[in-house]
């Protein structure tokens, strides 16, 4: 960190470079940001979308 609280250049290359290493590693778990912390229809999913990987196995029979 530097004298003003925040990170300098290089730890902030570090830190990026570390996350793309775990990512690589481990895929990306968790999302940056959580869902209440986005925006409201930020998504990139159709409105229905929830309903279709929802829908119970008899459905399609």
């Amino acid at each position: 960190m530097n004298h003003n609280g925040g990170q300098s250049g290089k730890d902030r290359r570090e830190s990026t470079k570390r996350r793309r290493l775990l990512d690589e590693v481990f895929g990306e778990v968790l999302p940056d940001t959580t869902r209440d912390e986005r925006r409201l229809g930020s998504t990139n999913t159709l409105p229905d979308d929830w309903y279709r990987e929802n829908r119970p196995p008899h459905h399609d029979r």
